[in-house]
């Protein structure tokens, strides 16, 4: 119990209790000036802040009062916030899932994909918003992205991108022959402040077009989907799940933005090798793990080597255990 209690105190030194509620009350002080929702979109953005910071000064402040069973739970977990130190590990994620090598199989495995995400999240507490999809012709996903909302999204999403390859027996063909197929994972960080990626107005070029959107016969009669190409750079974005085409217009922005962050990253981590040789471009030469179905069940994480059994769960969404040894790992 002393040593738990030990870990404990080192835990709020670490965690910056006073920081914590200094920015509390800096937050709480701009929220009460008269213009402070004149901007809904800031204000909502600094009260989501302000309640994030809130839970985690309740968080911090329950230490005292748990025993030793649920302490050591709650000092296990919070010791694990440590390892998501990056300056946007405690944002919002945007993750976009593409159909690779394997034609329809593929394209069924990224929807298999987009389930065990789209659990993970609610596990989470998170909030996850559909920006764009593209259906299969048959089956399917060819592509699909999310904005998700949530303390520490990016953080705990960002060890899924790679490559997951899928090993079973086809549903597609009548002989149930086995069947390897490819989805990559792309994660970025939701970059807010413009400054940090500068887009200029003559390198971007605007396409709008008719979207097909989610009821299949209730296709849109206006043109509210949205294609945007930078230029000096050939990257492509789209955007049309939301109804009106300036919503289209600002996610698409928010995903070229998250975009252009990365490519920097990339640029950066190869001149300055300064990621002790971890980094990897998300691309397809870069499979990180396997999902087998057949002829025996397993998932396996390459990178770290760890493993289990349980596909059901993990194709549940419960995913934790192979993001928190990859964190540990690098760490």
């Amino acid at each position: 119990m002393e040593d738990i209690k030990t870990r404990a105190k080192e835990l709020v030194t670490k965690l910056n209790l006073p920081e914590k509620q200094k920015q509390i009350r800096e937050l709480e002080a701009s929220s009460m000036k008269p213009d402070f929702w004149q901007d809904s979109q800031s204000a909502a953005k600094i009260m989501k802040k302000l309640a994030s910071l809130q839970k985690e000064i309740s968080e911090i402040e329950m230490l005292e009062i748990l025993e030793e069973k649920e302490l050591e739970k709650e000092v296990n977990r919070l010791e694990f916030v440590l390892y998501l130190s990056g300056p946007y590990d405690s944002g919002d994620a945007i993750i976009s899932l593409h159909a690779g090598q394997g034609g329809t199989e593929a394209m069924d495995w990224t929807e298999m994909l987009l389930r065990m995400y789209s659990r993970y999240i609610e596990r989470k507490g998170w909030d996850g918003q559909e920006l764009d999809r593209t259906s299969g012709d048959e089956a399917g996903i060819k592509s699909v992205t999310l904005e998700v909302t949530g303390s520490y999204a990016y953080g705990y999403l960002k060890p899924e991108a790679g490559v997951h390859r899928l090993v079973r027996q086809s549903p597609f063909n009548a002989d149930n022959l086995r069947q390897t197929s490819f989805a990559m994972v792309e994660v970025y960080p939701v970059i807010e402040d413009r400054a940090v990626v500068d887009l200029k107005e003559e390198d971007l070029e605007w396409d709008f077009y008719r979207s097909g959107g989610k009821g299949g016969q209730n296709v849109n009669k206006v043109s509210t989907a949205v294609r945007l190409k930078h230029t000096p750079t050939g990257i492509i974005v789209t955007s049309q799940a939301q109804r009106y085409q300036g919503q289209n217009r600002d996610y698409a922005l928010k995903i070229l933005r998250a975009k252009l962050w990365e490519l920097e990253e990339a640029k950066r981590a190869e001149t300055e090798k300064s990621l002790r040789g971890v980094y990897k471009t998300p691309g397809w030469g870069n499979q990180i793990r396997s999902y087998v179905l057949h002829p025996y069940h397993m998932v396996k994480d390459l990178r770290t080597q760890y493993e289990t059994s349980n596909t059901d769960r993990v194709l549940d969404g419960d995913i934790e255990d192979f993001v928190i040894a990859y964190l540990k790992k690098i760490s």
